[in-house]
């Protein structure tokens, strides 16, 4: 029995050290983009695919047309995947361009695919966002200034646009302790910053060609990382850059939402480990293995039940592991407060806290039926147009 819960207890401590380190880390100075002396004003196709998103998609579109960047260098393309014809109607009167695709399953990488095989070769940057995010007004300045600074893969400071609900506020708060651990963390570490599936940009010919190689039914964003981080090709993050992105409000959807996302992280975590760690010894490639190592770790949120579980039990019980296991929770509690920011700490998110376990037990359940993502693209639907 001791020997089983060392072994749990060893895990759980790993994945709490690696969140403390990168926390810990993200207090430290980034590092950045370099100011480019360039002044260049690269052509832009800004991709927005669009499944079942009626409820948003207009509105995000005529919002990512009021970019202070010239308007002959960049272009918005709305992939269009079973949207209704009211819809697609009104998309259409709008100054952007429209694709429309149908596909027997749908998936995010099929429809940027679709989109590439379609879209000239005249542009050098792509920017993805998801259907409901919404641009600041010169996050395209900020992308074309990082890319004249010889960034090829970057990712943007991706924040909420609603807070309506104690769940869309924990979801933002999760948001922004991503943020400080997978990005400022990484970066002021010299490690690549995570990407996190929209508010990104690339060299246009880099996306086009590994996005071609990529059929994921979900997680596409995570095949991506590994792949840019086997060619040692640094992510940036913009963290200066903003999206705002609709947070989820719906236990159902936030359910589906974390499936998708967990039954992703273990694929690619088992698929990659492996060849990671060759990478590793062979190449020195520690972004490449400390993506892989990242996708074995344990969502935060089950870990912090778990741990508070195991640290209430234990030291009820007096079992001879419970210091340690008190010591874990603690290190965690201190790793996730560091990454909140400050504008964070308020009535409203101490409110959100009382619904920390109802959440947790709703991530049991996703990871529960993680399995059933491996086949289905599970969409998380969005209603909120407010920015």
């Amino acid at each position: 029995m001791n020997i089983a819960l060392s072994i749990i207890l060893g895990y759980l401590a790993i994945a709490t050290i690696y969140y403390l380190f990168f926390s810990v880390g993200s207090l430290f100075p980034k590092k950045g983009t370099k100011a480019s002396t360039l002044i260049n004003f690269n052509k832009i196709a800004v991709l927005i695919p669009a499944y079942k998103e009626d409820g948003v998609i207009v509105d995000s579109a005529i919002k990512a047309l009021n970019q202070v960047y010239p308007p002959t260098m960049y272009s918005i393309y709305v992939i269009a995947d079973s949207l209704q014809k009211e819809t697609i109607k009104a998309l259409k009167e709008l100054p952007i361009k429209v694709i429309e695709v149908s596909f027997d399953k749908s998936t995010k990488a099929k429809a940027l695919n679709t989109a590439f095989d379609q879209i000239d070769s005249s542009y050098q940057i792509a920017v993805i966002l998801d259907a409901d995010n919404v641009m600041e007004v010169n996050f395209l300045q900020k992308i074309n200034n990082a890319y004249n600074s010889g960034y090829s893969a970057m990712q943007g400071h991706r924040v909420a646009k609603n807070h309506d609900t104690k769940l869309a506020t924990l979801d933002a708060v999760s948001e922004e302790i991503n943020n400080s651990i997978f990005r400022s963390g990484h970066r002021a570490l010299g490690l690549s910053s995570a990407l996190i599936g929209s508010g990104m940009a690339f060299d246009y010919p880099l996306i086009k060609s590994e996005m071609a190689q990529i059929d994921a039914i979900g997680g596409f964003d995570k095949e991506l990382e590994l792949r840019l981080l086997k060619q040692r090709l640094t992510i940036g993050y913009l963290e200066d850059a903003y999206v705002y992105d609709e947070k989820v409000s719906a236990e159902e959807a936030f359910t589906n939402q974390r499936t998708r996302w967990i039954a992703a992280q273990i694929r690619y975590g088992i698929n990659s480990f492996g060849d990671a760690l060759i990478q590793l010894f062979t190449k020195l490639n520690v972004d490449y293995f400390d993506k892989s190592l990242q996708f074995l770790l344990p969502p935060r949120l089950i870990l912090l039940g778990v741990n508070t579980i195991l640290a209430l039990v234990l030291t009820v019980l007096q079992q001879e592991l419970w210091l340690p296991m008190l010591g874990i929770w603690a290190s965690l509690i201190i790793a996730l407060a560091l990454a909140i920011p400050k504008k964070y700490w308020n009535a409203e998110m101490l409110k959100a806290c009382f619904r920390l376990p109802k959440t947790f037990w709703l991530m049991i359940k996703a990871f529960a039926g993680f399995k059933k993502a491996k086949t289905n693209f599970l969409h998380t639907p969005h209603q909120s147009v407010q920015s």
